[in-house]
């Protein structure tokens, strides 16, 4: 070992984002003092955001297992059978801290690292979604934040040839300082062709292809396990940047290299780029490792080994090759342009468990037990408290102008369209997307075939604010019926865990809240999480900043259908069909968009959250798709936001069909039009078709209540004290006008 390393102080060690004890812990490890390379690499593999040591004793308690999950939790994403021997590969991951930081190329390589997680395990990416969190719209940084995003996930998305078929976008003040990026990536993949990380085979080969590393993210997973301060501006180097043509190129040369039989294990290089890519291979394999770093292709000069592994540079990947495929495969990235480099070979594992060995420049710059770094990484339980439960609503209150009120929402932030945002996305390249951004779930063609993937991304903050466990609930609960909406099978999730500090108790609770109330909804309705990620930290001090986010458990399923002419999409279709809701109504409007938007009322006072009830959700679900499968049903339409009423008006402008609309609900015309409740959905039938509808749905116990027919240009309210009316040009108006209005201002 190099004696000229400096010597490891308090500070250095604090800057690295380590405690004390966490240090003491390394030294008993190694049975000394690290290096400055050695600490560096512990201090990202024991960072929150490689290690999840806050909170892996809580994701334990997902369900992650299903006849249909081929790979769950551990590697680089989540594998299910779609039949015909195909898979569905997806994961979701978050990059909120570099998208603060510097938008464009924040968003821009959380695109560029979501795909390389798919495309690692063999599969051809063919969908992107997101799920964007921003600030107040008035918030005086608001606006660059969101031109930035946006841009960066249609700059790489739109390059590399992948569609962004859809995803969400809420407001709050809680992400006034730490917006929330978090991408989702769905690829296809032959079950036979299905590429794994564990790494074997001493004496084989270890191979870096890719793009050259530079000094970009150094520290960028250590930067993500941290809240915001005063500083936010001065980490701007800590963010990657990105390139998707490259990665366009690399997608080409690895599926291709893949054809063969030339790889042995493959690990794409993420959040702690060389290191966590290397670690993770030799430990998942249970060998040692040797690189080196002489032979690691550099596009800058001087580079230490510290530096070298490190180095969040974008579009790189670590591969484990059979001896005598060295020469094949480098002339296949050769073919693509792209930097290939034997940099280091499997080593044997000691009595202890492998070691991983850097040599620069002929010294011996790093040697270590790959076993701390990995699974004996540290583990906390850290206190948690409950939230306090939410007073109920007492106040009688109701809708003064029910037509008024629903003209307010369609153009209130977290309702109004999308469309400025998704217009910027090219979601039809590779001509396999059959649902567009704006309905319930957007839907994907397996290419080739009649098969669809359906493909969803929920989540309400404000309800697991309110009630962790409902809010937990919900997020699972929401994502399943939006892909139930458009007639598939909802298979399975990905999570992104975006919480604040978990040091704090209240934020703790949170988790573990959203965690109960994620397992039990996972359960009932078997929709089992099989990849995913924790965003801990996010959180401000910066003047201006909003402190701890909502508790955002953002969540990204996937379903199949089987025959993509049996979709459906929330557009009324013609004049004169008969409006029905599937579900009980309950008039909850705890935590609702109305209450906030209308009357000002949010958080500890605004109620609790819509219940969820996990057995109607599951039946009423069930009774839906069937009928979607039927050909019964011709619109449907899931109820979340804004209620019953929304719901209606976004199928009546997707349609450009009004509707007429009475009240068969005892309670206020507020809790019939704009009550939140769960496991709801609004169809449309036609004449001949409505008797054996309420038959079948009487012969399933679900409750079927007729609410209106379709008509002309107009939503129209027939109440029992007075009518009211509001024109679908009106509805457009509001409807599209918020972000031009926000982003041209």
């Amino acid at each position: 070992m190099s004696s000229a390393a400096p010597q490891i102080t308090p500070e250095i060690v604090a800057e690295h984002g380590l405690t004390p004890e966490e240090y003491d812990r390394i030294v008993a490890a190694i049975g000394r003092e690290p290096n400055r390379t050695e600490l560096g690499i512990f201090s990202v593999m024991w960072s929150e955001h490689c290690s999840y040591k806050s909170s892996r004793i809580h994701l334990k308690k997902l369900p992650t297992k299903a006849p249909w999950v081929i790979c769950g939790p551990g590697e680089n994403a989540g594998v299910i059978d779609i039949g015909d021997g195909q898979a569905a590969i997806f994961k979701m991951e978050s990059h909120n801290h570099p998208s603060y930081i510097e938008p464009y190329q924040g968003a821009a390589t959380g695109v560029g690292g979501i795909l390389r997680d798919v495309f690692t395990m063999g599969a051809r990416p063919v969908a992107n979604m997101n799920a964007l969190r921003f600030g107040r719209p008035d918030h005086p940084k608001m606006r660059h934040l969101i031109s930035g995003v946006v841009r960066g996930i249609g700059g790489y998305g739109n390059c590399v040839g992948v569609p962004t078929v859809g995803g969400e976008v809420n407001f709050h003040a809680s992400y006034d300082g730490n917006i929330l990026v978090n991408a989702m990536t769905v690829g296809v993949a032959e079950q036979d062709k299905i590429f794994y990380s564990a790494a074997s085979g001493v004496g084989n080969p270890i191979v870096y292809v890719g793009s050259k590393t530079g000094r970009d993210g150094i520290h960028g997973a250590t930067m993500a396990s941290a809240d915001f301060g005063e500083d936010s501006e001065e980490k701007r180097p800590t963010v990657q940047v990105g390139d998707p043509f490259t990665e366009k190129l690399l997608i080409e040369a690895c599926l291709e290299l893949m054809a063969s039989d030339a790889i042995v294990a493959i690990q794409d290089m993420g959040a702690a780029g060389l290191t966590s890519s290397s670690v993770e291979m030799a430990s998942k394999g249970g060998v040692g490792i040797r690189l080196d770093m002489d032979k690691v292709p550099q596009r800058e000069t001087g580079m230490t080994a510290y530096e070298m592994m490190l180095s969040e540079s974008q579009e790189r990947m670590l591969m484990v090759l059979k001896p005598g495929k060295e020469a094949f495969a480098e002339a296949i990235f050769k073919k693509w342009e792209l930097d290939f480099a034997v940099i280091g070979e499997v080593t044997e594992a000691t009595e202890h468990g492998g070691r991983m060995v850097l040599v620069h420049h002929g010294e011996t710059v790093c040697d270590i037990p790959l076993g701390p770094l990995a699974d004996d990484a540290p583990v906390y339980d850290r206190p948690h408290e409950p939230t306090p439960p939410a007073n109920a609503l007492t106040d009688a209150l109701d809708t003064q102008d029910v037509a008024a009120d629903l003209l307010k929402l369609m153009g209130s932030p977290d309702i109004a369209s999308r469309r400025w945002i998704w217009e910027q996305y090219d979601h039809m390249v590779g001509a396999d997307t059959l649902q567009r951004p704006g309905g319930d779930a957007a839907v994907v063609r397996v290419h080739g075939t009649k098969k669809g993937l359906a493909i969803s991304t929920d989540c309400t903050p404000r309800y697991c604010f309110a009630d962790p466990v409902e809010g937990g609930k919900q997020a699972i609960a929401e994502c399943w019926r939006n892909i139930t909406a458009v007639g598939a099978t909802p298979l399975a999730t990905t999570d992104c865990m975006n919480f604040a500090s978990p040091q704090n108790p209240r934020v703790m609770g949170q988790f573990v809240g959203c965690i109960e109330g994620m397992a039990q909804a996972c359960t009932a309705l078997d929709f089992p999480i099989v990849s995913g990620n924790v965003s801990l930290y996010n959180e401000s001090k910066a003047t201006g900043g909003g402190s701890a986010i909502l508790p955002t458990p953002a969540i990204g399923g996937v379903g199949l259908l089987d025959d993509v002419d049996r979709m459906a999409t929330i557009a009324f279709k013609g004049t004169g069909d008969i409006i029905l809701l599937v579900g009980e109504r309950h008039g909850q409007l705890g935590q609702s968009i109305w209450l906030r938007d209308v009357h000002g009322r949010e958080g500890t006072e605004a109620g609790p959250p819509p219940r969820v009830d996990l057995d109607e959700e599951k039946r009423n679900g069930d009774f839906v798709r069937a009928a979607i499968q039927s050909g019964a049903i011709t619109a449907c339409h899931d109820v979340s936001d804004g209620g019953v009423a929304v719901a209606i008006t976004e199928m009546a402008l997707a349609g450009n069909i009004g509707a007429i609309l009475d009240q068969p609900f005892e309670g206020s015309v507020a809790e019939a039009f704009f009550a939140e409740d769960q496991g709801l959905y609004v169809v449309t039938v036609r004449d001949a078709a409505l008797g054996a509808f309420l038959s079948r749905a009487e012969a399933s116990g679900v409750v079927v209540s007729h609410i209106g027919r379709t008509i002309g240009s107009r939503i129209i309210f027939e109440l029992p004290k007075a009518d009211y009316c509001v024109t679908l040009d009106a509805l457009r108006s509001a409807h599209e006008g918020f972000f031009p209005a926000l982003m041209d201002g």
